[in-house]
């Protein structure tokens, strides 16, 4: 009997079991797929046709008999119209008009035998046809009967009663094929729909009448033509319609707009804006009849602006020019009203967008205001200390005009803050931006009030001052991200706008930098604030720093001492304020730097600043997740060894990369112990470098013997060193520059010696050792094989 196999050697054998189960499984469902696939695929014929494949035609039937009605029909028309201009010269006009007026009867009545047989297309294009030739009848009619009549007046008469007869003549023939509505034939209804866009404006035309006249004229055919697309079904003359309902439209929109515009007396002002509200009742009407709501919301929207073109016209014709923008923000907000009427969903929103896009617009005509108040104290970098202005106007303005329309500017940004404080409270969905919106355009009056009231110079610094403190507040009490997000942008906008006004006089600069970093080093208690805050407070101690040294008439790098403050702060506030850690660290990094580009001038000084910069980074190197800084440490204490030195006129290159290579060495002898595998090129190679290579470079290019022989003596070291103990950097570098030391001292001998033999002895002498190297190629490939191995054995 076979013992039983233990439990592991069974499982073995049943996973594996398993496992080839599955691989077949797979093979199988592969193979039914394929399988599947191609009884699905239609067989192919068992024998293949004896003669040659018939041609495929390239177009259908009914698209070739469309082509030749509507050919035949457009030589018809020119025909007929050839016939009443030009040709039959002999008859008159008077017989040609009885010979055209019975061909034009005929034609109409073609089509009834047509449809009533089935001909539908052929019937549709005689149907044109004789459309075309009732407006030669027309024509002709004018020029018989009536030639004393104006062209056109008769014209606006005769485009009004074919459009009323084309439209009867479809609906007669649509009742003949027993269709309902207006779906058969088409042209006869797109005809009528065209001819209809002329009687009112050629009659104004006729008339002479006046710009409104025209315009009203304009909109009522444009109403004619919203109410045939809202009222068809058939969709070729809704989109006739459109295409009339825009066009014409558009034209009395623009026109009366321009009117709106140019008026200069109430009467003017007051027709204008009844043409505008004549277009905004259609567009409101189009919005509640049309039932896709994206074309309802476009539609409403457009009333809404309409109507808020229409009444704000009025008041920019009676007040001054100023006031202009802020009566159409007074008729957009009043749009408001609206949303709390019966209306429908779709109408209410695009009334709300319209009085959102006016009062977008407002503000966007009254921001270059805030943008001067905000950016003008940049000029006074270029003047600092140079005297306070007498008012904050004339702090602002130094090189940027003031407008003069301020006043009406400041109202547009009360008037915005107060309708979306107002949002804020009524909707729910759009809370959180109506409120950081509120907050922004309220930030902005408090920047230009100042100046708008001409506040003394140090009256309108406290009132920026207190502006950031209350944004600064704001941002604390905020519970929502936008809010929260724009109060804290206000409020550095703020302090750096507050700190170039300041820079007009030096108490005033002194004062606000150390009351600034003050209020966001308090602020930085509060949680969510403490990075921004923190950092800002940094950043304005490193500013404080400069203005005292300047103010006491310190030379720049000796103020650099005084700002390495900040750095050394900004270290110890990040270790004790994790959350805060990379802000403030960057704040310091900036401070550090600003240290030293102000000691550049001065190289004792400036070796002291990048030591103690070393020093900060050493110590923040102490951290377990700042290991990186210590090499930062590393290149700031070798940037001031270096500075020291130059400021001591040494010239020795040792002297520079000494300082490196020591601890480079150091620092991989540590890692080799710690970590065995570790490279000799990546623990040894970047310090030997340091000082070997720009020591061969000097002994290279020196006459004396003593800098070769303690290069040549160290060389022979770590080449002797790197054999003992199998490095290949200490071996190689070593090796390569006692070699390069070697050639560089016997040169001049290689020189003397070269003149002594004959020119043709180098090449001879090269022929021969390439024959030896040809005689023994095979063994030399063995031992160079032989000698890589042996480096690459080496670490």
């Amino acid at each position: 009997m076979t013992p039983p196999l233990p439990p592991a050697e069974e499982l073995r054998i049943l996973d594996m079991e398993l496992r080839h189960l599955d691989a077949r499984r797979v093979q199988l469902l592969a193979r039914r797929a394929q399988l599947i696939a191609l009884l699905r695929q239609p067989s192919p014929p068992a024998f293949p046709p004896a003669g040659p494949v018939p041609r495929q035609p390239e177009t259908t039937a009914p698209r070739v008999q469309n082509v030749l009605l509507v050919l035949g029909g457009v030589l018809l028309t020119v025909a007929a119209i050839a016939f009443t201009l030009v040709s039959w010269g002999h008859l008159g006009i008077a017989g040609r008009s009885v010979v055209l007026a019975a061909v034009t009867a005929a034609v109409l009545g073609a089509p009834v035998p047509l449809l009533k047989r089935g001909l539908r297309s052929t019937a549709e294009t005689l149907a044109g046809l004789g459309l075309a030739l009732t407006v030669l009848d027309a024509y002709a009619l004018h020029e018989v009967a009536l030639t004393t009549v104006d062209g056109t007046g008769y014209a606006a008469v005769a485009t009004a009663l074919l459009a009323g007869m084309w439209w009867g003549y479809g609906k007669g023939l649509g009742e003949l094929k027993g269709l309902e509505g207006l779906g058969s034939p088409r042209i006869p209804f797109l005809a009528a729909l065209g001819a209809a866009q002329l009687p009112l404006l050629l009659g104004a035309v006729a008339v002479d009448a006046s710009s409104y006249t025209t315009v009203a004229a304009l909109l009522l055919t444009a109403a004619f033509d919203t109410a045939v697309a809202l009222r068809t079904s058939a969709r070729s003359l809704r989109i006739a319609a459109a295409v009339g309902m825009y066009g014409m439209g558009g034209w009395g929109v623009v026109t009366a707009g321009v009117l709106s515009w140019t008026a200069t007396g109430p009467g003017a002002a007051v027709r204008a804006a009844a043409l505008l509200a004549c277009a905004a009742a259609i567009a409101l009407y189009a919005a509640g009849r049309t039932p896709r709501r994206g074309l309802a919301t476009g539609a409403a929207v457009t009333g809404g602006l309409l109507l808020v073109a229409a009444l704000g016209g009025i008041p920019r014709a009676l007040l001054p020019g100023v006031w202009t923008v802020p009566g159409y923000l007074a008729c957009g907000v009043g749009l408001l009203a609206a949303v709390r009427g019966p209306l429908p969903d779709h109408v209410r929103r695009g009334a709300v967008r319209a009085s959102a896009a006016v009062q977008v617009l407002a503000v966007a005509w009254a921001l270059p205001l805030a943008v001067v108040a905000l950016l003008g104290p940049v000029a006074w970098t270029g003047r600092v200390w140079s005297g306070a202005p007498s008012d904050l106007r004339a702090a602002v303005t130094v090189w940027a005009p003031w407008p003069a329309d301020a006043a009406a500017r400041t109202l547009v940004l009360v008037a915005a803050a107060a309708v979306l404080a107002g949002a804020a409270r009524a909707t729910t969905a759009w809370r959180d931006r109506a409120v950081a919106g509120a907050v922004v355009l309220v930030w902005a009056t408090a920047l230009v009030l100042p100046a708008v009231l001409r506040l003394p110079y140090a009256a309108g610094l406290s009132v920026q001052g207190l502006t950031a403190v209350a944004v600064l507040a704001v941002a604390g009490y905020a519970r929502r991200t936008p809010t929260f997000l724009a109060s804290v942008l206000l409020s550095l906008l703020t302090a750096a706008g507050l700190v170039l006004l300041s820079l007009a006089s030096r108490g005033a600069t002194l004062t606000v930098l150390a009351v600034l970093t003050g209020i966001f080093a308090g602020a930085a208690a509060h949680r969510r604030l403490t990075p921004v805050c923190a950092s800002a407070s940094l950043a304005g101690a490193a500013l404080l720093a400069c203005a005292v040294g300047a103010a006491a008439d310190r030379s720049p790098a000796h103020t650099a001492l005084l700002v390495l403050v900040v750095p050394a702060a900004a270290a110890l506030l990040a270790a004790r304020v994790p959350r805060a850690a990379v802000p403030v660290e960057a704040t310091g990094a900036v401070a550090g730097l600003l240290a030293i580009g102000l000691a550049v001038t001065d190289a004792p000084v400036l070796a002291l600043v990048l030591a103690l910069c070393g020093v900060i980074a050493a110590g923040t190197a102490v951290r377990a997740d700042r290991r990186w800084a210590g090499y930062v440490a590393a290149a700031l204490f070798v940037s001031a060894t270096w500075v020291r030195l130059g400021s001591w006129g040494v010239g020795t290159p040792e002297a520079y990369t000494l300082p490196v290579t020591v601890p480079a060495l150091v620092v991989g002898f540590v890692r080799r112990r710690r970590a065995p595998e570790t490279s000799s090129w990546t623990a040894y190679g970047p310090g030997l470098s340091a000082t070997l290579v720009p020591s061969l470079t000097a002994a290279w290019a020196d006459a004396d013997w003593p800098r070769p022989l303690l290069l040549g003596t160290a060389a022979l070291v770590l080449t002797l060193l790197g054999a003992r103990h199998r490095l290949q950097a200490p071996l190689l570098l070593g090796g390569s520059v006692l070699v390069l030391d070697a050639l560089h001292e016997l040169a001049p001998y290689l020189v003397q010696l070269a003149g002594l033999f004959p020119r043709w002895l180098p090449p001879a002498l090269a022929g021969l050792l390439l024959l030896a190297l040809g005689a023994t190629y095979e063994q030399r490939i063995r031992d160079a094989r032989r000698i890589r191995e042996a480096l690459g054995r080496m670490r």
